[in-house]
């Protein structure tokens, strides 16, 4: 990173950004060309969780190269300035790198669900069959993150 001074390296500083933020950004390789998609998600320590439709073209493209990047933002504040270069912005983001497997034991699909859900709202909920049959869960197992904060 070039700003060391804005680098974040503590993995719990990292995790509470995560944990603020209401969609990631997943970058993925669709053959020559970068693709990207907001989602929804859940987070556990090493890994998040993504729910999709059973097919599409994200899920082509990841079965062809199962390899992304998530983008997470936290806080973030325009900083305005009398002139152009004045403008500023304080923020707050991560980024993990990892590969995405998909999920397909019913058992896990439900926990995977319990941790999206748990980003979202607090409670137990139920899964309906046809819906888990039509919903496709997928993990990113993280293999690195990086943070960055400034302001």
């Amino acid at each position: 990173m070039r700003r060391k001074e804005r680098e974040i390296t503590d993995p719990q500083e990292m995790e509470t950004i995560i944990r603020k933020a209401r969609v990631c950004r997943i970058a993925m390789v669709d053959g020559d060309r970068p693709y990207m998609v907001p989602m929804c998600f859940g987070y556990e320590p090493g890994a998040i969780y993504l729910h999709s439709a059973d097919a599409g073209h994200k899920i082509d493209v990841l079965k062809t190269n199962p390899r992304v990047c998530a983008a997470f933002e936290g806080e973030h504040l325009l900083i305005e300035g009398k002139t152009a270069c004045g403008f500023g912005m304080h923020y707050e983001s991560v980024l993990a790198f990892g590969r995405v497997r998909f999920i397909e034991d019913p058992a896990l699909k439900r926990k995977a669900l319990d941790v999206l859900m748990d980003h979202y709202a607090r409670g137990s909920f139920d899964y309906p069959e046809d819906a888990l049959d039509k919903t496709r869960l997928l993990r990113v197992d993280i293999e690195h993150m990086t943070g960055k904060r400034s302001g």
